[in-house]
């Protein structure tokens, strides 16, 4: 890894990353449709993106799951075949 700086005193690390040719086909064709100023750039932001949000859900998603587990570790919650089989559904 090289330090570099870009555009201020903002410290840029370098990182090497290996792809499969068909994501950074993909990038290629996105990056400056999408209004990036570069590849790295885009990159950069699917990384913010991927770093403030790790599992990309919603805030109301995640209060959702929460409250689920939550339920699950009371055992207020059942099986989908124990639902299935209280409300007479059939496979």
């Amino acid at each position: 890894m090289s330090t570099e700086t870009e555009g201020g005193d903002d410290r840029m690390r370098k990182i090497n990353v290996r792809v499969p040719e068909a994501l950074l086909n993909r990038i290629d064709e996105e990056w400056e449709q999408r209004g990036y100023a570069s590849k790295s750039a885009a990159i950069r932001d699917a990384l913010r993106e991927w770093a403030n949000n790790p599992a990309g859900l919603s805030e109301e998603t995640r209060t959702a799951l929460e409250a689920s587990r939550q339920q699950a570790e009371r055992g207020k919650t059942v099986s989908a075949e124990e639902a299935r089989e209280r409300l007479g559904l059939d496979d």
